[in-house]
């Protein structure tokens, strides 16, 4: 298909407090009149950016998880954003991507965020995970893992790009939201593709300020959409002729240096 449409949630979230999350998150997707397909979240979206995870993790069949099957199923809607996820005893940043049918795909979140700790209660993820809807492919990737280029670069060694879109998902404070405003306009020129980038907005439980800021950026690094300091519900559709033409008028990729992204099981 030619266009896909995406609808973005920047909001403010409650500190560690799942039930007013799902409630809160619940009604703003309700919110959406318009045709979407895909919903995005933020990052840690039931709870925050907390490093407590041995208190609010769950398995793949807890609340949070099965909540988003819900949604998904009843609004007939791809439904995706990060949250924390236990496996044993090993807790992961884990961004899902979950179907209307209630199958789902996973990322887990590769560079932990050593600044704030989350290295030492989460472990990162070793792979890449690229979703396909309608003919499109979505990389998908959470907050930190922007910082690192290598990590989102279109393959050198494939004829075509690897995927059409970059998205992540985000809790980034507004102290570096000039890096993060930035770096999503840069993975979007080099990568010649669109970037997404979901951020929160407001005050959460460490006193740390997030502007929001989530942006849509076309593969020339033009903004199709930015919000900051205000929580908004945003429709956009994107159309897969525009990136053709643009990656057709300017073939860069055809350049790129060739390297190998080695990736192993978790």
């Amino acid at each position: 298909m030619n266009s896909l449409t995406f609808s973005i949630i920047q909001t403010n979230l409650f500190w560690e407090d799942k039930a007013k999350n799902l409630e809160m998150l619940e009604q703003k997707i309700a919110s959406i009149k318009s045709k979407t397909e895909i919903v995005v979240l933020p990052e840690m979206f039931s709870t925050g950016f907390s490093m407590q995870p041995e208190k609010y993790a769950e398995n793949m069949d807890g609340i949070c998880v099965n909540w988003m099957k819900t949604i998904a199923t009843k609004y007939k809607i791809i439904l995706t954003g990060s949250l924390m996820i236990k496996e044993k005893e090993t807790f992961y940043n884990r961004l899902v991507w979950m179907l209307p049918n209630g199958k789902y795909g996973f990322y887990n979140k590769r560079h932990c965020f050593a600044y704030a700790k989350e290295n030492e209660h989460y472990t990162p993820g070793n792979n890449r995970f690229i979703a396909s809807v309608n003919g499109w492919k979505i990389n998908l990737q959470i907050c930190y893992d922007l910082r690192f280029p290598v990590w989102a670069r279109q393959a050198s060694n494939q004829l075509t790009p690897e995927y059409d879109i970059l998205l992540y998902v985000a809790n980034w404070p507004q102290r570096r939201s000039h890096a993060w405003k930035t770096l999503l306009t840069a993975r979007a020129i080099e990568n010649q593709c669109y970037v997404i980038g979901v951020n929160r907005i407001g005050t959460d439980g460490n006193d740390i300020y997030h502007s929001g800021d989530s942006m849509v950026i076309n593969a020339l690094g033009e903004v199709l959409y930015q919000k900051a300091d205000e929580e908004d519900v945003f429709t956009i559709t994107l159309q897969k002729n525009d990136l053709e033409e643009i990656r057709t008028k300017f073939p860069f990729l055809a350049d790129a240096d060739d390297f190998n992204l080695l990736q192993v099981p978790n």
